[in-house]
């Protein structure tokens, strides 16, 4: 999943909803020595993405792609099902979506201390430009894929594959809101693993 889903999904602590989307933002390396509260949340990410990556929704979505872009179905379908969230949200969450945002832009500056310096730079980046609440337009979702085009170890231009989202929407909708309640199940079945009673 993608950031709004990590965030969303993270116990509400401004330490915890780092580490939910820090190893989205950094390499494994920088995230060993960072403090406990921190950790849970890196660990909480990692079984959403392991959940997720092999769940038979979430891969039937990724198979709605064909070349060249099924090769990048796992990371696009990530990003349409924040796009799927921003829409569906308050069917999630009791807090509006521009609350929530801002409520974690206004978190992490306290833990500055902590946070690798590329992923502040990108936390900063995220606030400038509101990313968390870009995803509910096909335009915020387009401009994503470019940022996302940009870091590829080998770049390609993701933003075409906008039109199967657009070709496609009901069924990644629908796709989305079956796989999204497990999802959520899943983790709230599961919080003892990253350190809960």
């Amino acid at each position: 999943m993608n950031w709004l889903a990590h965030l969303l999904l993270s116990e509400p602590t401004p330490a915890f909803r780092l580490g939910g989307i820090l190893p989205d933002l950094v390499s494994t390396s920088l995230l060993a020595d960072l403090p406990p509260e921190i950790q849970r949340g890196i660990q909480r990410h990692r079984q959403i993405d392991a959940y997720t990556d092999s769940h038979p929704i979430f891969l039937r979505s990724v198979r709605r792609f064909q070349p060249p872009f099924r090769r990048f179905g796992g990371i696009l379908i990530d990003v349409f099902y924040d796009h799927f969230l921003s829409r569906d949200w308050q069917s999630f969450s009791d807090t509006l979506l521009p609350e929530f945002a801002s409520e974690f832009y206004a978190s992490f500056e306290g833990l500055r201390a902590e946070i690798p310096p590329d992923a502040y730079a990108r936390l900063q980046q995220m606030q400038a430009g509101d990313w968390l609440c870009s995803y509910v337009d096909v335009a915020g979702v387009a401009e994503a894929l470019k940022r996302i085009s940009s870091r590829l170890r080998r770049p390609f231009d993701l933003v075409p594959s906008i039109s199967v989202l657009e070709h496609d929407y009901d069924s990644l909708h629908t796709d989305f809101a079956a796989f999204f309640p497990e999802l959520f199940t899943y983790v709230t079945s599961n919080s003892h693993a990253t350190g809960n009673a």
